[in-house]
């Protein structure tokens, strides 16, 4: 059972933790990703997944909530059954491979994938990155399996998002109900197959909701200020330091 005895340099640490959630559900880009390795620290690396899971199942609805209209549903339906397939994999590879050799691989993916996207930026007469039914594939099964292994899948899923070229709005409300279904989808996982969620670690979740109604606000009134120009450049820098992150 997970011990509540935290320094209050660590409730300080966990607060923050929940308001970056909650501004990162509404559209903040990539803040969330911050919060692994200080989860992890806190709580080690499997069981850290198991704690913020339910912070971004909360913060997930606070999302959903305000943007869930501006949501572009053929894109779901193209990456949901790849990613059911990718968490299935990740679940049995979460159980035999260390967790953190695979976050470096998925970072050093990120990082192509940026750097192909830009490429597709500058060479607007092309089409690098098509509509199709295998570039949806393969980021399913890879944000399905990094999203299980470790709630990274952030950066992967704005990487597809931004490749297709979506407006703000559409950007957060798709990815929005995207992370709902999978998050929700997850829970029982972690319960019953990995037992990273128990009675003391939802008591936790519960102490931290109102930090992740609060940076849910914030975020939204900081989304508001935002240009799409400005967001798109915002959400590549922060995915590219995201991924730094998953390296050290």
């Amino acid at each position: 059972m997970l011990e509540l005895d935290f320094t209050f340099l660590q409730w300080i640490l966990l607060a923050c933790c929940g308001m970056l959630v909650g501004m990162s559900k509404v559209g903040v880009p990539g803040v969330s990703m911050l919060v692994v390795p200080t989860l992890a620290l806190i709580f080690g690396g499997k069981a850290s997944t198991g704690v913020l899971l339910p912070m971004l199942m909360m913060a997930d609805i606070f999302g959903v909530g305000y943007y869930h209209r501006h949501a572009e549903w053929r894109y779901l339906w193209k990456l949901l059954p790849w990613a059911f397939i990718g968490i299935a994999i990740a679940l049995w590879v979460g159980e035999v491979v260390n967790d953190i050799w695979f976050k470096n691989i998925i970072a050093i993916l990120v990082f192509l994938c940026i750097g192909l996207m830009l490429w597709r930026d500058r060479k607007k007469g092309q089409n690098l990155f098509p509509d199709t039914w295998w570039f949806a594939a393969s980021m399913g099964i890879l944000g399905g399996f990094a999203t299980m292994i470790g709630n990274v899948a952030g950066p992967i899923f704005a990487i597809y998002l931004l490749a297709m070229h979506l407006p703000k709005n559409s950007f957060i409300g798709t990815g929005a109900w995207f992370f709902l279904i999978l998050n929700f989808s997850k829970f029982p996982l972690h319960i019953f197959v990995w037992k990273t969620i128990n009675w003391s670690s939802l008591s936790l979740n519960l102490m931290l909701l109102p930090a992740i109604a609060i940076g849910a606000f914030l975020g939204i009134k900081l989304v508001q200020k935002i240009s799409d120009k400005l967001y798109r450049a915002a959400v590549i820098i922060v995915t590219a330091l995201s991924a730094f992150l998953l390296l050290i």
